[in-house]
C-alpha cells in the first residue's frame, strides 16, 4: 500500500461556516462542494478537511448524527507567532493563546464556528532548567 494523501472528515452542523472559516482564515481552497459537503486542501503538505453535515444519509446510520468533538486538528507549522497575531487582526477567537512547553512545544488554538479545534504547532529548542 501506498498512502498518496490523508484527509480527515469532520461531521459538523453548519458545512458553510467551517468551509468560511478554513478559507478565508487557513489558507484552503475548494476542490468539491455540494449540498452538506465540502472538500478542501492546500497547496502544501497540510491535511486535506472534507465537512459533511450532520444527519447526511451518505454517512453509515451510526455516524449520522455525530458531531466532530474531542479532537484537535493540529498543524505543525514555521513562524506561529506571526500567524496568531494574523488571525487575531482578522477577528478569529485565539481560544487558547501562543505558549510554550517545556518539552519545545510552542503552540495555539482557535476554534472554528461549528466547534472544531485547530492547534497550530511549532517545535523549538527547549529552555535549560533554571537550575542547570
Amino acid at each position: 500500500m501506498q498512502i498518496t494523501a490523508s484527509t480527515v472528515s469532520l461531521t459538523v452542523d453548519d458545512v458553510a461556516a467551517s468551509q468560511r472559516f478554513f478559507t478565508t482564515h487557513l489558507g484552503y481552497v475548494e476542490q468539491a462542494a455540494a449540498e452538506g459537503f465540502a472538500s478542501l486542501a492546500r497547496s502544501d503538505a497540510a491535511l486535506d478537511v472534507v465537512l459533511l453535515a450532520r444527519g447526511t444519509e451518505v454517512l453509515p446510520a451510526d455516524q449520522r448524527d455525530r458531531h466532530a468533538s474531542g479532537l484537535i486538528l493540529a498543524f505543525t507549522a514555521t513562524g506561529i507567532e506571526a500567524e496568531e497575531e494574523r488571525l487575531r487582526a482578522e477577528g478569529v477567537e485565539i481560544t487558547m493563546p501562543l505558549r510554550e512547553e517545556p518539552w519545545g512545544e510552542r503552540l495555539f488554538q482557535v476554534t472554528d464556528p461549528n466547534g472544531v479545534i485547530v492547534q497550530f504547532v511549532e517545535w523549538v529548542t527547549p529552555s535549560a532548567p533554571a537550575n542547570a
